[in-house]
């Protein structure tokens, strides 16, 4: 169930991402604190760091991604260039590919970390949070396009 309920909300979110360009996802407006370069950014480190970076780091991503797109940060802070939209894209079509490959064994494993967000238990649970978390995204995303193609 979790599986399927993450890759509705990745293809949607691709499919949305897909229709944007590098100028439109840089646009910052006063009524919010980010970018949709930063929020596309944000839900690709997330799903790593809870995936793929216990117990041990992630390689899959560039390593400066944290600093760009991790909780607290925002465009205003960057000091270096973020990546492409098409290498954030790509690199989030790997990251599904990637977590399509656990098997049903991993999703109903423990996690073996505190989550700060409610009762997660198993890997399963996580995905569904993640999956929560990057619905919630993709809507601040399209509210976001609708507010920079109004202005």
């Amino acid at each position: 169930m979790s599986r399927k309920q993450f890759n509705l909300t990745r293809t949607s979110l691709l499919t949305f991402v897909k229709e944007l360009d590098e100028e439109t996802v840089d646009i910052t407006s006063s009524y919010f604190n980010n970018t949709i370069r930063w929020h596309i950014g944000h839900v690709l480190v997330t799903n790593e760091k809870f995936l793929f970076m216990y117990p041990k780091k992630s390689t899959n991503i560039p390593a400066g991604y944290a600093e760009l797109f991790g909780s607290g940060t925002k465009p205003a802070d960057w000091t270096t260039e973020p990546p492409q939209l098409e290498v954030l894209i790509r690199e989030l079509e790997e990251q599904q590919n990637r977590i399509n490959e656990f098997n049903d064994l991993f999703w109903k494993s423990n996690v073996s970390f505190k989550v700060p967000f409610g009762s997660i238990e198993t890997h399963g649970d996580l995905l569904k949070m993640l999956a929560f978390h990057e619905a919630e995204h993709l809507g601040k995303m399209k509210a976001m396009h609708q507010v920079v193609k109004s202005q």
